[in-house]
């Protein structure tokens, strides 16, 4: 049997202000891709900052 494909792709959330890739996570790319942004902990500014989605 097949494997089935995944409706997931892997990406990474880039920091806004310094441009330091800081986290992965895993989107559904059924419907086209998201516009994601999320405040998260930059370990470079050492504060929270805005996260957008940057692939590699």
């Amino acid at each position: 049997m097949a494997k089935k494909k995944s409706k997931r792709e892997c990406v990474w959330l880039e920091c806004a202000e310094c441009s330091s890739r800081n986290y992965r996570t895993s989107i559904s790319v059924a419907e086209g891709p998201p516009k994601l942004e999320l405040k998260k902990f930059c370990k470079k500014e050492h504060k929270h900052t805005v996260h957008k989605i940057r692939r590699k």
